[in-house]
């Protein structure tokens, strides 16, 4: 499938009719969506033939994107009842099939389930400190492979120290830098939209 054609059929998703602030739900746009998983394939073989996990997967986009891209099994974890419907929706729109699951990934102890690779867009941590970190931290236990992850371009350096020092990451590569494009979603927004310099990374497990 090419780039474009994907983009295409993920900017036809539903998305987030009541955004819950203390979870920092913000759609993941097609553009940033679509790059982020034709990348993961294209240039390292690991969205197809794969078992892929999304992370937080809010209305589903990164778990379309994974299933459009001909992923063995894709299964999208979120603590949201209302974003998994959503989701769900969006699933039998596109004729995809995605296992959703309600749980907080957090907390996420998954046994005799082998997952090969992890796309996530997990909160920044504006709202709650340390979010992401944990978000980053669970995915690298959980993946045999590779992990996709988006973060702050702010807090480049951090992430790759905590990934290297702390979470068992055998590399932490940052593939690119993306603009973020956040739409005034909630009341204490001030702007219509705000765009953020987001790095996407790609870490490696270390082989237990």
């Amino acid at each position: 499938m090419k780039l474009k054609q994907l983009e295409g059929l993920l900017g036809d998703l539903q998305q987030f009719s009541n955004p819950k602030v203390e979870l920092e739900q913000y759609p993941t746009g097609p553009h940033i969506a679509s790059r982020m998983l034709f990348t993961a394939e294209n240039s390292y073989g690991d969205i197809t033939d794969k078992v892929v996990a999304d992370f937080g997967c809010g209305c589903g986009t990164l778990s379309a994107a994974a299933s459009l891209l001909d992923a063995s099994c894709v299964i999208g974890f979120d603590i949201d009842p209302q974003s998994l419907e959503t989701a769900t929706l969006n699933a039998e729109e596109l004729e995809v099939e995605i296992d959703f699951v309600q749980c907080d990934v957090t907390k996420l102890e998954l046994k005799g389930q082998v997952v090969d690779t992890v796309v996530m867009n997990p909160p920044f941590g504006t709202r709650k400190k340390g979010a992401d970190m944990e978000f980053l931290s669970a995915a690298m236990k959980v993946a045999s492979q590779a992990v996709y992850s988006l973060h702050k371009t702010s807090t480049r350096e951090h992430i790759k120290r905590a990934a290297l020092r702390d979470f068992n990451a055998k590399s932490a590569e940052v593939i690119c830098e993306l603009r973020y494009d956040l739409p005034k979603l909630y009341k204490f927004h001030k702007r219509k939209e705000v765009d953020i310099a987001v790095d996407l990374w790609r870490f490696e497990p270390r082989q237990n």
